[in-house]
């Protein structure tokens, strides 16, 4: 999967103007056939319709069970969920994970997660931005099955540009409409409130190098984790840092520096590393082993600290795509570039 992915973001920018509206269904064997790319408030794109009738008819039965329902009743996200993978047959489920595959043009896995999702009247769903955190999905499929939606029944997709500002464009939940949109800590959205049952169905797609397996290994490498143990020789700078930078930006530091010291490296690798990090002046030589360890140090902090940034994922895979795998690094790298 190395090389210059073709992401979503790069794949949908060239666009065109769009009018989103219903299909009728009869005879229709869609499988998202026809996604339509818009770019703000984030990038996102909208299919109708999205199966064939009989695909829809399958999938409605999964709202038939009373069952495992778990209720979010909070202020803010108020909902019943289910997680239904199971009861869609694997073969469907394939069919979406590849076909999703083409459209975002991502490295995504084979894992997929499909969550029911029913709300009733007075139910809504706040802003939120479903940032991709260490070893979560990324990406999103979110399908609408309400047969006789009306205006008045509310439970639109509102998307937003910030969680503060006014909205910026609905989509309808009619019925066999999908949603998909890569995660990112900007992707803005909330559901308003209804005053009908509202049934969807999301399918919740893994990058490859975003995995349950990478979550495992990162949260081994920071285990018991003591910024006191890096070398006395970085105190100063560390404390220049952090009196000029973010915390956010000296905490990521620190940890790209635990990583580099975990991994074996002298003090003077440490210090480069922590100086990288925090944007500081460093004199590492591009393309050498102290250059890939930073830089892969850097990612790994991002990930444990923040959350998977895409862009970010892109420009780790050119600065090392060509490079050699070093030993030390090797269980690392293969998890983080597969």
């Amino acid at each position: 999967m190395r090389g210059s992915p073709t992401t979503f973001s790069k794949q949908f920018f060239s666009l065109y103007p769009i009018t989103y509206t219903a299909h009728n269904l009869s005879g229709v064997n869609a499988l998202l056939s026809q996604p339509h790319p818009h770019r703000t408030p984030f990038p996102y794109f909208l299919v109708s319709p999205a199966f064939s009738a009989e695909q829809c008819a399958m999938l409605e039965q999964v709202f038939l069970h009373e069952g495992d329902w778990q209720h979010r009743d909070g202020a803010f996200y108020r909902c019943a969920l289910r997680d239904v993978t199971a009861e869609i047959p694997a073969t469907f489920l394939t069919e979406v994970t590849n076909r999703m595959r083409k459209i975002t043009g991502l490295p995504l896995t084979d894992h997929i997660l499909v969550t029911a999702q029913r709300m009733t009247p007075g139910q809504v769903i706040g802003i939120h931005s479903d940032r991709p955190l260490l070893g979560y999905e990324c990406v999103r499929l979110v399908v609408q099955l309400n047969p006789h939606w009306q205006t008045e029944h509310g439970g639109v997709l509102q998307l937003f540009a910030s969680p503060e500002g006014e909205v910026v464009t609905g989509v309808n939940p009619v019925y066999n409409a999908a949603f998909g949109f890569v995660l990112n800590v900007n992707s803005y959205h909330a559901v308003s409130q209804v005053t009908q049952p509202r049934h969807s169905l999301v399918f919740n797609f893994w990058h490859a190098a975003n995995t349950p397996e990478l979550a495992a290994h990162v949260q081994a490498l920071f285990a018991n984790l003591h910024f006191s143990a890096l070398p006395a020789t970085l105190n100063p700078i560390m404390s220049a840092a952090e009196e000029n930078l973010p915390e956010d930006t000296t905490l990521v530091a620190a940890t790209t520096a635990i990583a580099l010291q975990r991994w074996g490296y002298d003090d003077a690798t440490i210090l480069e590393g922590y100086q990288y990090s925090a944007g500081l002046p460093t004199h590492v030589t591009q393309g050498s082993e102290t250059w890939a360890a930073i830089r892969l140090a850097d990612w790994v902090a991002r990930l444990h600290r923040e959350s998977f940034d895409l862009a970010q994922w892109e420009g780790l895979n050119r600065a090392l795509t060509g490079a050699k795998e070093f030993a030390r690094l090797l269980p690392t790298w293969r998890l983080c570039l597969p």
